[in-house]
């Protein structure tokens, strides 16, 4: 570990991800750069057109698949609702939405041509209902004709059958684009303008669907939740949203996380006490940690279950509503004007070795270039102090934002 974080004479800093290998210099004068080189141009929002600004927007709902669930709020209370037909989506306000994309990475075609995937008997049924409902008709209508038109001739029971209505790539959708109120565009509503008790909904709501993807597809190997947040961050659109993939390989990330645990068990616990040595711990719960991230291509945040056999099944209710808590000060900590990668990182199921949940927030303020391509070392403009120096300012003028569970360390 003692290679992991090391400054040099010169103001230089050198670091290597215990987990990758990854090594990350930050070398002097960089770091005071402004985080976001360019002012967003704002322009003014009409009434009522807040809630229709992209296709993500509650008004423009026909313009996504058909729900699989959503999350609504009555009388101080959240329920999931499932399989909400189409007549009835008009009935209750998501706070958030669950619908496969319109664009996946890997279509529901790929698992049947490559494992013979049949959808499940229940699945099937309700997807017909769907399609033989007025309403439902309608919805699949509007996507064929501007994203589908192959689907055109499709009759009743392919219709059904296809990807139109859901694979295995999901999308997690927020009611609001911009913050309630907002006069201007550039007003957009965050995972950090969330309420803790919002946060901890769209975190539970994410969590719950990524187990059924595992539980939908016995092919499924890794299910892949990322946020991306802006435009500079990959975000197709501006509204905050999560997306789950479900892929028939590990990945090469969670092939190093295997590997790290395996080679070196007590890796865990040697990156905990560097952290704590080097105060790179920022805030607490009673069950999980925000520390400034080492080894990260970008400046990062992370945030960690205590409890190392915590993964997507065996997580307690208190041990999420912390993770998410730590989380959402996270994002209450960037501001909504920061790009960022929101990476989920945990044990998949082939998996034996303990591995608690990680979340890694990446600042993306900088963009790998020639040297990075061709060295291999990579040029991180933030090193770790700066960015827990930096998150704890921030937290501390932000507290009164933060959930109570949350104990900024000093």
């Amino acid at each position: 570990m003692t290679r992991a974080l090391s400054a040099l004479a010169d103001g230089t800093v050198k670091q290597v991800n215990v987990f990758t290998g990854t090594e990350v210099w930050t070398v002097p004068g960089r770091a005071d750069r402004p985080l976001v080189s360019q002012e967003r141009t704002k322009r003014p929002v009409a009434p009522g057109q807040a809630k229709s600004l992209c296709a993500f927007c509650e008004r423009r709902r026909w313009e996504t698949p058909p729900e699989k669930a959503r999350v609504v709020q009555s009388a101080g209370r959240w329920e999931v609702l499932r399989e909400v037909p189409a007549a009835e989506l008009d009935a209750t306000r998501a706070e958030f939405r669950l619908v496969p994309n319109l664009f996946e990475i890997m279509s529901l075609d790929y698992w049947r041509t490559n494992y013979g995937f049949t959808l499940a008997p229940r699945d099937l049924a309700r997807r017909r209902a769907y399609v033989a409902s007025p309403d439902g008709r309608a919805h699949l209508a509007r996507l064929i004709d501007a994203h589908r038109p192959q689907l055109a001739v499709a009759d009743d029971e392919a219709l059904a059958a296809s990807s139109i209505l859901g694979g295995f790539h999901d999308v997690v959708i927020a009611r609001r684009h911009l913050v309630d109120g907002a006069r201007f565009d550039d007003q957009l509503a965050s995972s950090g303008t969330l309420t803790p008790q919002e946060h901890e909904q769209y975190i539970a709501f994410t969590l719950e669907a990524a187990r059924r993807l595992y539980a939908g597809n016995p092919f499924a190997r890794d299910v892949v939740i990322f946020q991306n947040w802006l435009r500079p961050a990959g975000a197709s659109f501006d509204h905050l949203h999560k997306q789950l993939v479900a892929i028939d390989e590990l990945g090469a990330s969670r092939i190093k996380d295997i590997r790290s645990v395996a080679a070196h068990p007590d890796v865990l616990q040697d990156y905990q006490r560097l952290l704590r040595a080097e105060h790179l711990v920022i805030a607490q719960t009673e069950s999980a940690d925000l520390v400034a991230g080492v080894g990260h291509h970008y400046p990062s945040l992370e945030v960690w279950t205590r409890r190392l056999s915590c993964d997507l099944w065996t997580i307690t209710p208190d041990e999420l509503a912390d993770l998410s808590a730590l989380l959402h000060a996270a994002h209450v900590a960037m501001s909504r004007r920061l790009p960022a990668n929101e990476e989920w990182h945990y044990r998949p199921p082939t998996m034996p070795s303990q591995l608690p949940i990680r979340v890694v927030l990446k600042w993306r303020i900088s963009n790998p270039a020639g040297f990075e391509g061709g060295s291999g070392i990579y040029i991180n403009t933030i090193d770790p102090w700066t960015v827990a120096q930096r998150t704890r300012a921030w937290l501390e003028k932000k507290s009164d934002r933060l959930s109570t569970r949350v104990r900024i360390t000093s």
